[in-house]
């Protein structure tokens, strides 16, 4: 018998054969992502592309403005905000959607997921600490984008549609993409976690953004108004906007709780499927 052997008792487990504390996993995460160089880059053009489209688009509204619909000029002007912010949010949020996909179902396609698993026995906290640092990254970087677009745009529509980061609803909208940003890029996420294939995740994200969405605005009465405002993208976004318009059906931190509860959604029968299925 070994003089380090108590009978009786079971021996202590060894350091490295208990499974990793949520602290390590959000390092381990934090490492895979910022290692992976096309991530880091995507992001940083992500930010630069949106501010000179941001540029680009207000620079374009004020030379047309004589030449712009009365009614576009007044919506314009009661909310300016949502028009800085929108000019360039096109672009953010695809891009964001495509990098929550890539963010899991990359590793199913490389096989990475069998190694990051065989570490987390448990695999919820894997999918949990993987969402976070997504998360908490792609808020970093959304409110980077929103307050530099509207500290661009502000000055640009200033002749035509003053506005002021102090103005009634104004910071809310600003800080409010950001959280847009980063409640979209968990949906794709768990989009992501839910087909486990990079291109099928992509076609199902974007075109949910894209097309889904779009069409269902285009149906008639009551049901199709209601259906198009619980929609995810749609309710969510109106967190970017400066004040209600007529006809909203929900406020804007309504709209960012209905995207919560979307992405809650399928993070859970993300969790799910995690924990019954193979990779």
């Amino acid at each position: 018998m070994s003089a380090t052997t108590v009978p009786g008792r079971a021996s202590a487990p060894r350091a490295e054969d208990r499974a990793p504390g949520f602290a390590s996993l959000l390092l381990s995460e934090w490492t895979k992502i910022r290692s992976v160089r096309s991530t880091v880059w995507s992001l940083a053009v992500l930010v630069v592309f949106t501010w000179l489209l941001t540029a680009l688009f207000m620079k374009m509204g004020i030379a047309n403005w004589d030449k712009t619909d009365a009614s576009q000029q007044a919506e314009m002007r009661m909310d300016p905000t949502g028009t800085i912010l929108g000019s360039g949010i096109l672009l953010s949020q695809l891009a964001v959607c495509v990098l929550g996909v890539m963010a899991i179902a990359s590793e199913y396609s490389t096989g990475m997921i069998r190694a990051s698993l065989l570490a987390v026995p448990g695999r919820v906290p894997m999918l949990a600490a993987k969402g976070t640092v997504f998360a908490l990254l792609v808020w970093a970087v959304g409110e980077v984008t929103a307050f530099g677009s509207f500290f661009i745009g502000a000055p640009i529509l200033d002749g035509k549609a003053p506005v002021s980061i102090g103005d009634p609803g104004v910071a809310r909208a600003v800080f409010g993409c950001g959280l847009y940003l980063a409640l979209l890029g968990l949906f794709a996420l768990a989009v992501g976690a839910i087909i486990r294939h990079t291109a099928a995740s992509i076609t199902v994200v974007v075109g949910f953004v894209l097309v889904i969405t779009p069409m269902a605005g285009l149906l008639p009465g009551s049901v199709g108004e209601h259906v198009y405002a619980a929609l995810p993208t749609e309710a969510g976004f109106m967190i970017t906007q400066q004040q209600g318009r007529a006809g909203d059906l929900l406020g804007p931190w309504q709209g960012l709780g209905v995207l919560a509860l979307w992405t809650a959604a399928l993070l859970a029968v993300a969790a799910v499927q995690l924990r019954r299925r193979d990779a």
